[in-house]
């Protein structure tokens, strides 16, 4: 199956944009290594490149790895974002750790008052000026 004639010039044309967007000579992007930025300097949609043209998406990953010893700005943006929840996920169990201290703590406190307040107090004295309507048994 051969490519038809217009996927055939989108190739073309993103092909050129690749080496634009290396030789750092972007003309319709802002010049940073994403698809995003090929697919405007290819003039094609990015659906179109991450669909029908996803081998030369990924051969323009591959080079921006071995041409600009860079990682692609998506994966940079990705591996960021993992480090940061990783930290989320440990600050988390630090938190939920010290929640189950807390709640072992109170428990063993409710545990004490209990036990305290299983024997009743001696009952108050009654003072003069206070007139029982249920005498004290």
């Amino acid at each position: 199956m051969t490519p038809q004639p217009r996927h055939e010039d989108e190739r073309t044309r993103i092909r050129e944009a690749m080496d634009q967007l290396l030789a750092g000579k972007a003309t319709a992007s802002d010049g940073s290594l994403t698809v995003k930025a090929l697919a405007a300097e290819a003039g094609v949609h990015r659906m179109a490149l991450m669909k029908r043209h996803s081998d030369l998406k990924n051969l323009f990953y591959e080079r921006v790895r071995n041409e600009t010893l860079q990682l692609p700005e998506s994966e940079r943006k990705l591996r960021e974002t993992v480090i940061r929840q990783r930290q989320t996920i440990k600050d988390q169990q630090a938190e939920i750790e010290e929640l189950r201290q807390r709640v072992t703590q109170l428990t063993l406190a409710a545990a004490v008052l209990t036990q305290r307040e299983g024997t009743p107090p001696p009952p108050r004295p009654v003072p003069d000026n206070v007139i029982l309507l249920r005498p004290v048994t």
